[in-house]
Protein backbone atom coordinates (compact mmCIF):
# COMPACT_ATOMS: atom_id res chain seq x y z
CA UNK A 1 0.00 0.00 0.00
CA UNK A 2 1.28 3.17 0.85
CA UNK A 3 4.58 1.88 2.31
CA UNK A 4 7.07 4.96 1.50
CA UNK A 5 5.22 7.49 3.50
CA UNK A 6 5.23 5.85 6.87
CA UNK A 7 9.03 7.24 6.68
CA UNK A 8 8.06 10.98 6.72
CA UNK A 9 7.55 10.14 10.69
CA UNK A 10 11.35 9.88 11.04
CA UNK A 11 12.06 12.24 7.92
CA UNK A 12 12.41 15.32 10.78
CA UNK A 13 13.28 18.38 8.08
CA UNK A 14 12.23 21.43 9.83
CA UNK A 15 10.26 24.61 8.18
CA UNK A 16 11.84 27.91 7.22
CA UNK A 17 9.84 31.04 7.25
CA UNK A 18 8.39 33.09 4.39
CA UNK A 19 11.17 35.78 5.04
CA UNK A 20 14.10 33.85 4.88
CA UNK A 21 12.31 32.05 1.65
CA UNK A 22 12.27 35.07 0.02
CA UNK A 23 16.22 36.00 0.75
CA UNK A 24 17.35 33.09 -0.03
CA UNK A 25 15.90 30.39 -2.59
CA UNK A 26 19.06 28.06 -2.36
CA UNK A 27 18.83 27.61 1.43
CA UNK A 28 19.24 24.33 3.33
CA UNK A 29 15.68 23.24 5.23
CA UNK A 30 16.56 23.46 9.15
CA UNK A 31 16.99 19.89 10.22
CA UNK A 32 16.16 18.87 13.29
CA UNK A 33 18.12 15.99 13.65
CA UNK A 34 21.33 16.62 11.78
CA UNK A 35 22.27 15.66 8.74
CA UNK A 36 25.85 13.42 10.44
CA UNK A 37 23.01 11.36 11.99
CA UNK A 38 20.30 11.00 9.07
CA UNK A 39 22.79 10.48 6.26
CA UNK A 40 24.54 7.58 7.71
CA UNK A 41 21.78 4.19 6.59
CA UNK A 42 19.60 3.29 3.70
CA UNK A 43 17.17 3.67 6.27
CA UNK A 44 18.16 7.92 7.19
CA UNK A 45 18.15 8.14 3.01
CA UNK A 46 14.64 6.70 2.49
CA UNK A 47 12.96 8.96 5.77
CA UNK A 48 14.92 12.24 4.12
CA UNK A 49 13.10 10.87 0.47
CA UNK A 50 10.07 10.40 2.05
CA UNK A 51 9.56 14.07 3.24
CA UNK A 52 10.06 14.73 -0.77
CA UNK A 53 7.56 13.03 -2.24
CA UNK A 54 5.24 13.97 0.91
CA UNK A 55 6.07 17.89 0.48
CA UNK A 56 3.58 17.73 -2.35
CA UNK A 57 0.55 16.81 -0.15
CA UNK A 58 0.98 17.60 3.56
CA UNK A 59 2.21 21.26 4.80
CA UNK A 60 4.04 20.49 8.13
CA UNK A 61 5.74 17.71 10.27
CA UNK A 62 2.87 17.06 12.38
CA UNK A 63 -0.57 15.87 11.75
CA UNK A 64 -2.37 18.02 9.34
CA UNK A 65 0.01 20.27 8.86
CA UNK A 66 1.31 21.34 12.19
CA UNK A 67 4.73 22.16 12.68
CA UNK A 68 4.13 23.75 9.54
CA UNK A 69 7.06 24.06 6.96
CA UNK A 70 6.44 27.57 5.74
CA UNK A 71 5.05 30.51 7.63
CA UNK A 72 3.24 31.30 4.62
CA UNK A 73 0.07 34.02 3.59
CA UNK A 74 -2.52 30.73 3.63
CA UNK A 75 -0.18 28.00 5.20
CA UNK A 76 -1.75 25.27 3.13
CA UNK A 77 -0.16 22.82 1.53
CA UNK A 78 0.98 22.27 -2.04
CA UNK A 79 -1.64 20.08 -3.67
CA UNK A 80 -4.23 22.36 -2.18
CA UNK A 81 -2.61 25.79 -3.93
CA UNK A 82 -2.02 23.59 -7.00
CA UNK A 83 -5.58 22.40 -7.29
CA UNK A 84 -6.52 26.48 -7.10
CA UNK A 85 -4.21 27.58 -9.65
CA UNK A 86 -5.25 24.43 -12.15
CA UNK A 87 -8.93 24.76 -11.61
CA UNK A 88 -10.59 27.94 -10.00
CA UNK A 89 -9.71 29.91 -12.86
CA UNK A 90 -11.39 27.61 -15.34
CA UNK A 91 -14.98 26.44 -16.10
CA UNK A 92 -14.53 23.62 -13.65
CA UNK A 93 -15.16 25.09 -10.63
CA UNK A 94 -17.31 27.68 -9.05
CA UNK A 95 -16.15 28.83 -5.51
CA UNK A 96 -18.10 29.44 -2.85
CA UNK A 97 -15.74 31.45 -0.28
CA UNK A 98 -14.65 34.17 -2.32
CA UNK A 99 -13.93 36.17 0.33
CA UNK A 100 -13.36 34.65 2.97
CA UNK A 101 -10.27 32.09 0.90
CA UNK A 102 -9.38 35.61 -0.87
CA UNK A 103 -10.23 33.63 -4.06
CA UNK A 104 -12.17 36.73 -6.22
CA UNK A 105 -8.73 37.49 -8.41
CA UNK A 106 -8.45 33.43 -9.02
CA UNK A 107 -12.30 32.82 -9.79
CA UNK A 108 -11.92 36.10 -11.76
CA UNK A 109 -8.45 35.98 -13.68
CA UNK A 110 -8.02 39.20 -11.96
CA UNK A 111 -4.77 38.43 -10.02
CA UNK A 112 -2.21 40.87 -9.45
CA UNK A 113 1.32 39.70 -8.00
CA UNK A 114 0.13 40.43 -4.29
CA UNK A 115 -2.58 37.64 -4.67
CA UNK A 116 -1.59 35.22 -1.70
CA UNK A 117 -2.34 32.00 -3.93
CA UNK A 118 0.12 33.18 -6.27
CA UNK A 119 2.99 33.85 -3.81
CA UNK A 120 1.80 30.32 -1.83
CA UNK A 121 2.63 28.04 -4.79
CA UNK A 122 5.60 29.95 -5.64
CA UNK A 123 7.42 29.59 -2.36
CA UNK A 124 5.84 25.94 -2.17
CA UNK A 125 7.36 25.03 -5.31
CA UNK A 126 10.87 26.20 -4.27
CA UNK A 127 10.65 25.04 -0.31
CA UNK A 128 10.68 21.58 -2.46
CA UNK A 129 12.85 21.97 -4.83
CA UNK A 130 15.27 23.55 -1.90
CA UNK A 131 14.46 19.98 0.20
CA UNK A 132 15.44 18.11 -3.36
CA UNK A 133 18.53 20.16 -3.73
CA UNK A 134 19.53 19.66 0.59
CA UNK A 135 19.13 15.53 -0.68
CA UNK A 136 21.04 15.38 -3.94
CA UNK A 137 23.94 17.45 -1.70
CA UNK A 138 24.10 14.46 0.53
CA UNK A 139 23.78 11.94 -1.97
CA UNK A 140 26.44 12.50 -4.69
CA UNK A 141 29.01 9.69 -5.58
CA UNK A 142 31.71 11.05 -3.18
CA UNK A 143 28.56 11.39 -0.30
CA UNK A 144 27.95 7.49 -0.86
CA UNK A 145 31.09 6.12 -1.50
CA UNK A 146 31.63 4.49 1.84
CA UNK A 147 28.17 2.39 1.25
CA UNK A 148 28.53 -1.09 0.53
CA UNK A 149 28.19 -1.39 -3.34
CA UNK A 150 24.04 -2.93 -3.25
CA UNK A 151 23.44 -0.24 -1.27
CA UNK A 152 24.97 2.48 -3.50
CA UNK A 153 23.13 1.08 -6.00
CA UNK A 154 19.75 1.79 -3.72
CA UNK A 155 20.83 5.39 -3.23
CA UNK A 156 21.63 5.93 -6.82
CA UNK A 157 17.99 4.99 -7.74
CA UNK A 158 16.81 7.39 -4.62
CA UNK A 159 19.20 10.18 -6.27
CA UNK A 160 17.05 9.39 -9.34
CA UNK A 161 13.60 10.01 -7.32
CA UNK A 162 14.55 13.52 -5.91
CA UNK A 163 16.04 14.39 -9.51
CA UNK A 164 12.53 13.24 -10.77
CA UNK A 165 10.49 15.53 -7.99
CA UNK A 166 12.91 18.47 -8.23
CA UNK A 167 12.15 18.55 -12.12
CA UNK A 168 7.98 17.94 -11.18
CA UNK A 169 8.56 20.99 -8.85
CA UNK A 170 10.62 22.68 -11.75
CA UNK A 171 7.73 21.84 -14.38
CA UNK A 172 5.12 23.44 -12.28
CA UNK A 173 6.96 26.85 -11.70
CA UNK A 174 8.08 26.55 -15.76
CA UNK A 175 3.75 26.49 -16.53
CA UNK A 176 2.89 28.63 -13.77
CA UNK A 177 4.86 31.65 -14.27
CA UNK A 178 6.97 31.18 -17.41
CA UNK A 179 11.05 32.98 -16.40
CA UNK A 180 11.84 31.77 -13.37
CA UNK A 181 14.91 32.01 -10.55
CA UNK A 182 16.96 28.67 -11.12
CA UNK A 183 19.05 26.97 -8.17
CA UNK A 184 20.39 23.36 -8.06
CA UNK A 185 22.27 21.03 -5.63
CA UNK A 186 25.86 22.78 -7.13
CA UNK A 187 25.08 26.38 -6.02
CA UNK A 188 26.47 27.83 -2.97
CA UNK A 189 24.51 27.62 0.18
CA UNK A 190 23.70 31.14 2.28
CA UNK A 191 23.70 34.77 0.88
CA UNK A 192 23.32 33.83 -2.67
CA UNK A 193 20.89 35.36 -5.60
CA UNK A 194 19.88 32.65 -8.13
CA UNK A 195 19.89 33.72 -12.03
CA UNK A 196 16.53 33.66 -13.22
CA UNK A 197 16.18 31.20 -16.15
CA UNK A 198 14.11 31.80 -19.45
CA UNK A 199 11.04 29.41 -19.74
CA UNK A 200 12.84 27.61 -23.14
CA UNK A 201 15.90 27.58 -20.68
CA UNK A 202 13.99 26.11 -18.18
CA UNK A 203 11.91 23.32 -20.79
CA UNK A 204 15.46 22.52 -21.78
CA UNK A 205 17.02 21.97 -18.51
CA UNK A 206 13.83 19.41 -17.16
CA UNK A 207 13.68 17.29 -20.13
CA UNK A 208 17.33 16.79 -20.08
CA UNK A 209 17.08 16.36 -16.44
CA UNK A 210 14.32 13.76 -17.14
CA UNK A 211 16.44 12.07 -19.82
CA UNK A 212 19.28 11.53 -18.22
CA UNK A 213 17.31 9.83 -15.30
CA UNK A 214 14.62 7.90 -16.94
CA UNK A 215 16.69 4.69 -16.45
CA UNK A 216 17.95 4.97 -13.35
CA UNK A 217 14.79 4.94 -12.11
CA UNK A 218 12.52 1.45 -11.23
CA UNK A 219 11.12 -0.82 -13.63
CA UNK A 220 7.34 -0.70 -13.26
CA UNK A 221 7.43 -3.90 -11.81
CA UNK A 222 9.84 -3.03 -8.91
CA UNK A 223 8.82 0.48 -8.35
CA UNK A 224 7.19 0.48 -4.87
CA UNK A 225 3.88 2.26 -4.87
CA UNK A 226 3.76 5.80 -4.65
CA UNK A 227 7.18 6.52 -5.53
CA UNK A 228 8.29 7.37 -9.00
CA UNK A 229 9.30 4.83 -11.95
CA UNK A 230 9.98 5.00 -15.52
CA UNK A 231 6.54 5.61 -16.19
CA UNK A 232 6.44 8.75 -14.15
CA UNK A 233 9.22 10.19 -15.88
CA UNK A 234 7.99 9.04 -19.55
CA UNK A 235 4.99 10.49 -18.57
CA UNK A 236 6.37 13.63 -17.26
CA UNK A 237 7.89 13.96 -20.69
CA UNK A 238 4.80 13.35 -22.79
CA UNK A 239 3.31 16.13 -20.76
CA UNK A 240 6.11 18.49 -21.13
CA UNK A 241 6.57 17.82 -25.19
CA UNK A 242 2.63 18.06 -25.32
CA UNK A 243 3.24 21.42 -23.75
CA UNK A 244 6.97 22.50 -25.67
CA UNK A 245 5.45 24.92 -28.24
CA UNK A 246 3.72 27.06 -25.47
CA UNK A 247 7.19 26.48 -23.32
CA UNK A 248 9.65 27.50 -25.95
CA UNK A 249 8.12 28.35 -29.04
CA UNK A 250 8.32 24.95 -30.97
CA UNK A 251 6.26 21.90 -31.41
CA UNK A 252 7.44 18.35 -29.29
CA UNK A 253 4.62 16.55 -30.96
CA UNK A 254 6.52 13.35 -32.27
CA UNK A 255 8.30 13.43 -28.98
CA UNK A 256 5.40 13.05 -27.31
CA UNK A 257 4.19 10.74 -29.10
CA UNK A 258 7.51 8.96 -28.56
CA UNK A 259 6.65 8.56 -24.74
CA UNK A 260 3.23 8.18 -24.57
CA UNK A 261 4.36 4.81 -26.88
CA UNK A 262 6.90 3.39 -24.45
CA UNK A 263 4.26 3.89 -21.50
CA UNK A 264 1.68 2.02 -23.23
CA UNK A 265 4.16 -0.66 -24.71
CA UNK A 266 5.10 -0.67 -20.47
CA UNK A 267 1.55 -3.08 -20.04
CA UNK A 268 -0.55 -0.55 -18.51
CA UNK A 269 -4.13 -0.49 -18.51
CA UNK A 270 -7.70 0.72 -18.45
CA UNK A 271 -9.23 0.41 -14.99
CA UNK A 272 -12.39 -1.19 -16.14
CA UNK A 273 -14.58 0.89 -14.08
CA UNK A 274 -13.95 4.96 -14.17
CA UNK A 275 -15.43 6.09 -10.70
CA UNK A 276 -12.66 4.04 -9.25
CA UNK A 277 -9.57 5.79 -9.89
CA UNK A 278 -10.89 8.41 -7.11
CA UNK A 279 -12.03 6.56 -4.42
CA UNK A 280 -10.45 6.02 -0.89
CA UNK A 281 -9.04 2.00 -2.67
CA UNK A 282 -7.32 3.51 -5.75
CA UNK A 283 -3.91 2.37 -4.60
CA UNK A 284 -5.30 -0.65 -6.52
CA UNK A 285 -5.44 0.49 -9.70
CA UNK A 286 -1.93 0.53 -10.39
CA UNK A 287 -2.84 -0.83 -13.59
CA UNK A 288 -3.94 2.41 -15.28
CA UNK A 289 -2.96 4.66 -12.32
CA UNK A 290 1.49 5.80 -13.22
CA UNK A 291 2.12 7.97 -10.57
CA UNK A 292 -0.27 9.01 -7.60
CA UNK A 293 0.68 11.49 -4.49
CA UNK A 294 -0.41 9.37 -1.65
CA UNK A 295 -3.02 10.47 1.41
CA UNK A 296 -4.21 8.53 4.19
CA UNK A 297 -5.22 9.02 7.68
CA UNK A 298 -2.27 7.67 8.90
CA UNK A 299 0.65 8.72 7.69
CA UNK A 300 -0.21 11.58 5.35
CA UNK A 301 -3.18 13.11 7.06
CA UNK A 302 -4.04 16.89 5.03
CA UNK A 303 -6.87 18.81 5.14
CA UNK A 304 -6.03 20.01 1.42
CA UNK A 305 -4.62 17.54 -1.25
CA UNK A 306 -7.61 15.21 -1.68
CA UNK A 307 -9.50 16.03 1.64
CA UNK A 308 -9.90 19.66 -0.01
CA UNK A 309 -11.71 18.09 -3.40
CA UNK A 310 -13.60 15.41 -1.68
CA UNK A 311 -14.96 17.25 1.19
CA UNK A 312 -14.89 20.56 -0.66
CA UNK A 313 -17.07 19.49 -3.37
CA UNK A 314 -20.21 18.42 -0.53
CA UNK A 315 -22.26 21.25 0.15
CA UNK A 316 -24.08 21.53 3.00
CA UNK A 317 -26.96 23.72 1.63
CA UNK A 318 -28.58 20.93 -0.73
CA UNK A 319 -30.11 17.44 -0.24
CA UNK A 320 -26.82 15.88 -0.46
CA UNK A 321 -25.63 13.26 2.80
CA UNK A 322 -21.60 13.23 3.25
CA UNK A 323 -21.78 9.93 4.31
CA UNK A 324 -22.96 8.99 0.39
CA UNK A 325 -19.22 9.88 0.22
CA UNK A 326 -17.12 8.44 3.15
CA UNK A 327 -17.10 11.61 4.57
CA UNK A 328 -18.49 13.39 7.69
CA UNK A 329 -19.34 17.19 7.29
CA UNK A 330 -19.40 19.08 4.19
CA UNK A 331 -17.50 21.94 3.67
CA UNK A 332 -19.50 23.64 0.82
CA UNK A 333 -16.39 24.95 -1.22
CA UNK A 334 -17.04 24.34 -4.71
CA UNK A 335 -19.09 23.85 -7.41
CA UNK A 336 -18.98 23.93 -11.46
CA UNK A 337 -19.60 26.48 -13.74
CA UNK A 338 -22.31 25.30 -16.23
CA UNK A 339 -19.76 24.93 -19.62
CA UNK A 340 -18.47 21.66 -17.77
CA UNK A 341 -21.78 19.56 -17.10
CA UNK A 342 -22.51 21.14 -20.68
CA UNK A 343 -19.51 18.96 -22.40
CA UNK A 344 -22.09 15.60 -22.00
CA UNK A 345 -24.85 17.41 -23.77
CA UNK A 346 -28.38 16.67 -22.58
CA UNK A 347 -27.30 15.12 -18.89
CA UNK A 348 -30.79 13.63 -18.54
CA UNK A 349 -30.28 11.10 -21.43
CA UNK A 350 -26.38 11.20 -21.96
CA UNK A 351 -25.10 7.35 -21.55
CA UNK A 352 -21.44 8.84 -20.45
CA UNK A 353 -20.62 7.50 -16.96
CA UNK A 354 -18.39 10.17 -16.19
CA UNK A 355 -21.18 12.82 -15.84
CA UNK A 356 -20.99 12.83 -11.65
CA UNK A 357 -22.18 15.79 -10.94
CA UNK A 358 -25.28 16.32 -8.11
CA UNK A 359 -27.75 18.17 -9.71
CA UNK A 360 -30.61 17.52 -6.93
CA UNK A 361 -32.57 20.88 -6.31
CA UNK A 362 -29.15 22.74 -8.14
CA UNK A 363 -30.24 25.55 -10.80
CA UNK A 364 -27.15 24.72 -13.77
CA UNK A 365 -25.97 28.25 -14.37
CA UNK A 366 -24.67 31.04 -11.98
CA UNK A 367 -26.05 34.28 -11.46
CA UNK A 368 -24.05 34.45 -8.33
CA UNK A 369 -20.17 32.69 -8.17
CA UNK A 370 -20.65 32.32 -4.42
CA UNK A 371 -24.35 31.21 -4.13
CA UNK A 372 -24.58 27.63 -3.47
CA UNK A 373 -27.66 26.52 -4.74
CA UNK A 374 -26.60 27.62 -8.27
CA UNK A 375 -23.93 24.77 -10.12
CA UNK A 376 -24.00 21.38 -9.72
CA UNK A 377 -21.59 19.63 -7.22
CA UNK A 378 -18.92 16.79 -8.36
CA UNK A 379 -19.33 13.64 -7.27
CA UNK A 380 -16.37 12.01 -8.94
CA UNK A 381 -14.28 12.18 -5.64
CA UNK A 382 -15.26 10.25 -2.73
CA UNK A 383 -13.57 8.71 0.42
CA UNK A 384 -15.31 5.39 0.17
CA UNK A 385 -13.47 1.57 -0.29
CA UNK A 386 -14.89 -0.61 -2.94
CA UNK A 387 -17.08 -1.57 -0.29
CA UNK A 388 -18.48 1.61 -0.02
CA UNK A 389 -17.62 1.87 3.69
CA UNK A 390 -15.22 5.61 4.39
CA UNK A 391 -11.91 5.16 4.71
CA UNK A 392 -11.10 7.55 7.70
CA UNK A 393 -12.88 9.71 9.69
CA UNK A 394 -12.74 12.66 7.86
CA UNK A 395 -13.56 15.39 10.21
CA UNK A 396 -10.37 14.26 12.85
CA UNK A 397 -8.09 12.11 9.96
CA UNK A 398 -8.78 13.79 6.61
CA UNK A 399 -9.49 11.55 3.53
CA UNK A 400 -7.63 8.50 2.38
CA UNK A 401 -7.92 9.04 -1.60
CA UNK A 402 -4.79 9.01 -3.64
CA UNK A 403 -4.52 11.73 -5.82
CA UNK A 404 -3.62 10.46 -9.58
CA UNK A 405 -1.65 12.11 -10.51
CA UNK A 406 -0.07 10.71 -13.81
CA UNK A 407 -2.71 7.77 -15.29
CA UNK A 408 -3.16 5.70 -18.87
CA UNK A 409 -6.23 7.67 -19.78
CA UNK A 410 -4.17 10.69 -20.14
CA UNK A 411 -1.82 8.93 -21.86
CA UNK A 412 -4.12 8.35 -24.57
CA UNK A 413 -5.45 11.30 -24.71
CA UNK A 414 -2.16 13.11 -24.98
CA UNK A 415 -1.15 10.38 -27.82
CA UNK A 416 -4.14 11.38 -29.73
CA UNK A 417 -3.86 15.23 -29.68
CA UNK A 418 0.16 14.80 -30.70
CA UNK A 419 -0.78 12.85 -33.90
CA UNK A 420 -3.75 15.19 -34.71
CA UNK A 421 -1.34 18.20 -34.23
CA UNK A 422 0.83 16.31 -36.42
CA UNK A 423 3.60 14.69 -34.78
CA UNK A 424 4.91 11.20 -36.35
CA UNK A 425 5.18 7.59 -34.73
CA UNK A 426 1.56 7.07 -34.31
CA UNK A 427 -1.34 6.73 -36.92
CA UNK A 428 -4.69 8.38 -36.35
CA UNK A 429 -6.39 4.37 -36.58
CA UNK A 430 -4.58 4.13 -33.26
CA UNK A 431 -5.30 7.34 -31.62
CA UNK A 432 -8.93 6.69 -32.58
CA UNK A 433 -8.45 3.53 -31.31
CA UNK A 434 -7.77 4.59 -27.93
CA UNK A 435 -10.40 7.35 -27.50
CA UNK A 436 -12.61 5.10 -28.58
CA UNK A 437 -11.25 2.75 -25.65
CA UNK A 438 -11.95 5.44 -23.30
CA UNK A 439 -15.48 6.14 -25.03
CA UNK A 440 -16.09 2.51 -24.46
CA UNK A 441 -15.16 2.42 -20.60
CA UNK A 442 -17.60 6.17 -20.02
CA UNK A 443 -20.39 4.66 -22.29
CA UNK A 444 -20.46 0.78 -20.96
CA UNK A 445 -20.64 0.00 -24.65
CA UNK A 446 -20.42 1.08 -28.13
CA UNK A 447 -22.49 3.75 -28.40
CA UNK A 448 -20.21 6.53 -27.38
CA UNK A 449 -17.60 5.72 -30.45
CA UNK A 450 -16.81 7.87 -32.77
CA UNK A 451 -15.71 8.27 -35.86
CA UNK A 452 -11.91 9.17 -37.48
CA UNK A 453 -13.42 12.40 -39.15
CA UNK A 454 -14.79 13.16 -35.11
CA UNK A 455 -10.94 12.98 -34.49
CA UNK A 456 -10.51 16.75 -34.49
CA UNK A 457 -8.49 19.29 -31.92
CA UNK A 458 -11.68 20.80 -30.39
CA UNK A 459 -13.75 17.42 -29.92
CA UNK A 460 -9.91 16.38 -27.80
CA UNK A 461 -10.31 19.27 -25.58
CA UNK A 462 -14.12 18.25 -24.66
CA UNK A 463 -13.07 14.85 -24.44
CA UNK A 464 -10.10 15.62 -22.00
CA UNK A 465 -12.53 18.15 -20.13
CA UNK A 466 -15.21 15.08 -19.91
CA UNK A 467 -12.61 12.49 -19.42
CA UNK A 468 -9.77 14.87 -16.88
CA UNK A 469 -12.17 17.29 -15.30
CA UNK A 470 -10.52 17.94 -11.65
CA UNK A 471 -7.52 16.10 -12.02
CA UNK A 472 -5.56 19.54 -12.32
CA UNK A 473 -5.14 20.03 -15.99
CA UNK A 474 -7.37 22.51 -17.11
CA UNK A 475 -5.88 25.47 -16.95
CA UNK A 476 -2.55 24.00 -19.22
CA UNK A 477 -5.12 22.13 -21.30
CA UNK A 478 -7.13 25.63 -22.21
CA UNK A 479 -3.71 27.37 -22.51
CA UNK A 480 -2.34 24.69 -24.94
CA UNK A 481 -5.52 25.53 -26.86
CA UNK A 482 -5.62 29.05 -26.85
CA UNK A 483 -8.71 29.16 -25.19
CA UNK A 484 -7.92 30.34 -21.67
CA UNK A 485 -7.83 33.87 -22.28
CA UNK A 486 -9.20 36.24 -24.90
CA UNK A 487 -12.62 36.04 -26.62
CA UNK A 488 -12.81 32.33 -28.46
CA UNK A 489 -13.81 30.76 -25.47
CA UNK A 490 -16.00 32.35 -23.06
CA UNK A 491 -17.42 30.45 -20.07
CA UNK A 492 -19.72 31.93 -16.78
CA UNK A 493 -18.03 34.58 -14.93
CA UNK A 494 -14.55 34.72 -16.63
CA UNK A 495 -13.43 37.99 -16.32
CA UNK A 496 -15.65 38.55 -13.51
CA UNK A 497 -19.10 39.34 -15.72
CA UNK A 498 -21.73 36.74 -15.67
CA UNK A 499 -21.92 36.43 -19.38
CA UNK A 500 -17.96 36.13 -19.54
CA UNK A 501 -15.42 38.06 -21.18
CA UNK A 502 -12.01 38.53 -22.88
CA UNK A 503 -9.64 38.52 -20.68
CA UNK A 504 -5.81 39.53 -21.33
CA UNK A 505 -3.28 37.48 -22.23
CA UNK A 506 -1.11 38.12 -19.54
CA UNK A 507 -3.04 36.01 -17.58
CA UNK A 508 -1.69 33.07 -19.21
CA UNK A 509 1.05 32.83 -16.75
CA UNK A 510 1.03 33.47 -12.92
CA UNK A 511 3.28 36.85 -11.64
CA UNK A 512 6.40 36.51 -9.87
CA UNK A 513 5.52 37.68 -6.27
CA UNK A 514 6.03 41.06 -5.17
CA UNK A 515 7.87 39.78 -2.37
CA UNK A 516 10.16 37.96 -4.55
CA UNK A 517 11.23 41.01 -6.73
CA UNK A 518 11.83 42.99 -3.82
CA UNK A 519 14.47 39.89 -2.86
CA UNK A 520 16.03 39.20 -6.61
CA UNK A 521 17.21 42.03 -8.45
CA UNK A 522 17.36 38.92 -11.54
CA UNK A 523 13.69 38.80 -11.62
CA UNK A 524 10.74 40.97 -13.12
CA UNK A 525 7.32 40.64 -13.94
CA UNK A 526 7.63 42.18 -18.31
CA UNK A 527 3.19 42.14 -18.11
CA UNK A 528 2.54 42.82 -14.65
Amino acid sequence: MKTLYKYILAAAIGSCSLTSCLDDLNQVPVIETTPSKVYTSVAGYKSVLAKLYASFVIAGQEEGGGNADLSSNSGHDYMRIFFNLQEVPTEEIAYTWLEGNSMTGMAYMKWDANDIWVSDMYYRIYYTIALCNEFLRNASDEKIASFPSQEQDELKTFRAEARFLRALAYSHALDFYGNVPFVDENDPVGAYIPPCYKRADLFDFVINELTDIEEQLSDRATCEYARAGKGAAWTLLARLYLNGEVYSGKPFNTECIAYCNKIIQAGYSLEPQYARLFNADNHKRTNEIIFPLAIDGVNTVSWGATTLIVCGAISGNSTQKPADYGCETAWSMFRVRPELPALFGDHENTGDGRFMFYTDGQAATLDKMDDQSQGYMVEKWTNLTDAGEAASPTSSKGVSTDFPLFRLGDVYLMYAEAVVRGGAGGSKSEALRLVNLLRERAYGNQTGAIGENELTLDFLLDERGRELYWECVRRTDLIRFGKFTGDSYTWHWKGGVKEGISTDAKYNIYPIPTSELSANPNMKNEFY
